[in-house]
Order: C-alpha cells, then sequence, then structure tokens
C-alpha cells in the first residue's frame, strides 16, 4: 500500500447530520404601562367650556360642541371627554345636553349602556325636552348651537323631474 491511500482514509470528514435551523424568533414590542390615574387631555377643558354654556331645556351634537371649541371633526373626543365625567362624581359640566346626531335635523341618546341612557334621557325630560316615539329631539325645537351663532339655512330641495 502506497503512503497516500492511508493518508486519504484517514482524513475523511464526518458525514453531516441533519439539524433544523433554529426559528426566528419576533422581537417583542413593549409598550408602556397604564396610568393609574387618567388624566383629562387639556383641549378636553374647551370642550366641557362649550358644554357648560348649553341653557337648561337645550340640546346640542356632539359635532357642535367639537366645533364650537375650535376643534372640528373631533366629534369623538367631546364623547370621550364627556365619558371621563363618570369618574368624577360631583361635575358641574351637563352632559346629558349633548346627543349623537341624526338624519332631519334631529339628535338621539347614544349611550350604549342602557342605564346610562336612561339616565340621560330621564335628566332631558326633567329639563323640560321632549322625545319622539323613536327617541329622537327636534333639534329644530330643542337645538343649541351656540351664543349668536346662526343656523345655516337649509338647502333648498331638488324637484324630481316629471
Amino acid at each position: 500500500m502506497s503512503a497516500r491511500g492511508a493518508t486519504s482514509k484517514s482524513k475523511k470528514k464526518p458525514a453531516k447530520k441533519a439539524t433544523k435551523a433554529p426559528l426566528k424568533t419576533r422581537a417583542r414590542i413593549t409598550r408602556a404601562e397604564p396610568v393609574d390615574a387618567v388624566e383629562p387631555i387639556s383641549w378636553w377643558q374647551a370642550f366641557y367650556r362649550v358644554v357648560r354654556r348649553i341653557p337648561r331645556g337645550r340640546v346640542t351634537t356632539y359635532g357642535v360642541v367639537a366645533a364650537l371649541a375650535g376643534y372640528p371633526r373631533s366629534a369623538r373626543h367631546v364623547g370621550f371627554a364627556l365619558a371621563a365625567l363618570k369618574d368624577t362624581g360631583g361635575s358641574t359640566v351637563p352632559w346629558q345636553r349633548v346627543l349623537g346626531s341624526r338624519p332631519r335635523n334631529r339628535a338621539a341618546v347614544t349611550i350604549k349602556d342602557p342605564v346610562g341612557g336612561a339616565l340621560q334621557r330621564a335628566l332631558l325630560e326633567s329639563e323640560g325636552v321632549t322625545f319622539d316615539p323613536r327617541g329622537n329631539v327636534s333639534l329644530d325645537r330643542f337645538g343649541w348651537s351656540g351664543l349668536g351663532a346662526k343656523k345655516p339655512a337649509a338647502a333648498p330641495r331638488k324637484r324630481a323631474r316629471a
């Protein structure tokens, strides 16, 4: 045997074992811990100032409050701000006077909680606001659009072609 043959046998590499590739792990997203006490957003105070100006026996919509406070297109934030009042107990903000907008110049209670919705309706009825059989309030009769604000003129209806 030659020296060559002996060396070639000893230098053989062992066969590779089939191993699974390590699983890729996703980076974990850490979130800030929730704060115990919720502080109202600073511009919620503007909403509260507008709602305090609504006279007794009058109602308005979330969108009107947002616009009068200087934050148009923030009607949802008005709802969040008023919902945060339930934790304050003796609030001076008449939250019950703000309703959700409906077609045909109407508004309605939009609180999903049946107890809260019934409470809002009872408070409004005690102020003299009346509801129709469907639970709507006429904004023509009970609506408030701000001090010195004029209601926009209704657009003329188009007549159907005969």
